[in-house]
């Protein structure tokens, strides 16, 4: 079992910055892949951003060059730098992870706002 626990999202102006941490507890040595998701109003949710234990990263298409993924193995924490924000980032955010053991957890979720 892995409980998830995410802060920092929060409302913030177009171009700004916001940082995301997910707090992993309970099996952190099962994790393989941490990541983050997020789903805006009326629209399926979507990958934003994923790395392995190893360090290899992938990044959704409309975040790359803006969204820095990375992780501390031996703490299970993994975090989301979000640069140059734009409105159509607004979304629900939610920490995701996938165990050796093929089994997918998720966060609660945090609120993001990019808004003037």
């Amino acid at each position: 079992q892995v409980r998830l626990v995410e802060s920092g999202g929060g409302l913030v102006q177009p171009g700004g910055s916001l940082r995301l941490s997910c707090a992993a507890s309970g099996s952190i040595r099962s994790i393989s892949v941490m990541g983050w998701y997020r789903q805006a109003p009326g629209k399926q949710r979507e990958m934003v951003a994923s790395i392995t234990s190893g360090g290899s990263t992938n990044y959704a298409d409309s975040v790359k060059g803006r969204f820095t993924i990375s992780r501390d193995n031996t703490k299970g924490t993994v975090s989301l730098q979000l640069n140059s924000l734009k409105p159509e980032d607004t979304a629900v955010y939610s920490c995701h992870v996938h165990t050796v053991g093929l089994v997918d957890y998720w966060g609660q979720g945090t609120q993001v706002t990019v808004s003037s």
